[in-house]
């Protein structure tokens, strides 16, 4: 096995929790097209289920679904999606993916766990797999897949940090859990280890908009918060990030993106984004089963030292030298140097050393 493996079971609980729903009343069933054919694994397919928001959520949905594009690219798989609007279907989306002949079955987002189980328990033939997920006790044909999303949020939270000039930055988060909380704890760190560096305060604005599809109130909440003074904000909010971008572009405000490189919404407002590579994690475990290595029964974690999290290259709207100085925190979270909290003890604990 390529990545490092860790049972996340201290979050399992609140891995029980939606993130964002997965199923829906209107399902959208696409396959990839022009693929690379391979006389070895063309006969392998691969499907996935997004949650509510969509394909196109510029978000993890999105990168999810252009890992297994590259990988049918590559290896010729065949690959396919249903695109999910409500959790009420989520398991009829699932069993409708294996009939359809797929050999490995991904939900996308924690919301799909107990729907995974089930569909799991009722075909134990096939592989599944769940992104942001982990179980205390790991079905043979499960793999949970979770990324460390503090580290890269220590990064743009010290960018952050760094760059603002108000002294006042903002975190809107999607619906609160154990999941989100690496994001949030994670920036409010960094900007906390900005702030001691140079010797001032910052202020931590933080709401949810309890919903990863909602962009109207994503960006309602940031106007707010830039009318209040904020001048950077991070969203960790999926569909409801792209108003938290939209605010930020009325505003002439910073603005950090999540899970992909986002400057490409907001050129001139996209500070930088924590980079969460779905897609590649999602690429690399689909490879592993179809090479026909045990990937079930476990869960594989990623993060810095995987190159599967970290923030985007595009750098020309920081201040001169901090692209610079955030890599080198990088290598420091790597090293271990900077343990990133993920939880509220954690952080509390962090700021008071």
């Amino acid at each position: 096995m390529k990545f490092k493996k860790a049972m996340a079971i201290g979050l399992a609980a609140a891995m029980t929790l939606s993130l964002a729903a997965c199923g829906g009343s209107k399902d959208k069933e696409e396959k990839t097209s022009d693929s690379k054919t391979s006389d070895k694994k063309s006969d392998y397919s691969v499907a996935m289920i997004t949650d509510t928001g969509g394909i196109n959520d510029q978000s993890f949905n999105q990168s999810a679904w252009e890992g297994l594009q590259e990988l049918s690219e590559e290896t010729g798989a065949d690959v396919n999606y249903i695109e999910s609007k409500q959790a009420s279907d989520f398991v009829t989306n699932l069993e409708r993916l294996g009939d359809s002949g797929a050999t490995l079955l991904w939900g996308i987002g924690y919301a799909c766990a107990d729907a995974v189980l089930e569909a799991a328990d009722s075909n134990p033939d096939l592989q599944y797999a769940v992104v942001d997920n982990s179980y205390e006790e790991t079905p043979d044909n499960v793999t949970g897949v979770m990324f460390r999303a503090q580290e890269p949020s220590f990064m743009v939270g010290y960018v952050a940090g760094k760059t603002t000039e108000s002294n006042k930055v903002g975190f809107v988060g999607g619906i609160s859990s154990g999941l989100i909380d690496q994001f949030q704890y994670g920036y409010e760190a960094g900007v906390q280890y900005a702030a001691k560096e140079l010797g001032k305060e910052i202020e931590v604005s933080v709401q949810y908009a309890e919903s990863f599809s909602d962009a109207a109130k994503g960006k309602a909440i940031a106007s707010k918060m830039y009318s209040d003074g904020c001048d950077v904000v991070y969203h960790a909010a999926g569909g409801s990030g792209t108003g938290v971008i939209e605010a930020a572009k009325e505003a002439g405000k910073w603005v950090i993106g999540v899970d992909r490189d986002q400057a490409y919404l907001a050129p001139d407002n996209v500070l930088t984004s924590a980079l969460k590579l779905v897609g590649k994690a999602v690429k690399e475990v689909s490879m592993e089963a179809m090479d026909g290595e045990e990937i079930g029964g476990q869960t594989l974690t990623f993060g810095l030292e995987e190159e599967c999290v970290g923030i985007s290259e595009e750098h020309k709207n920081m201040p001169e030298g901090v692209y610079e100085a955030t890599l080198e925190i990088g290598e420091k979270i790597k090293s271990g140097e900077i343990e990133v909290p993920s939880t509220k003890d954690e952080y509390e604990a962090f700021i008071t050393k």
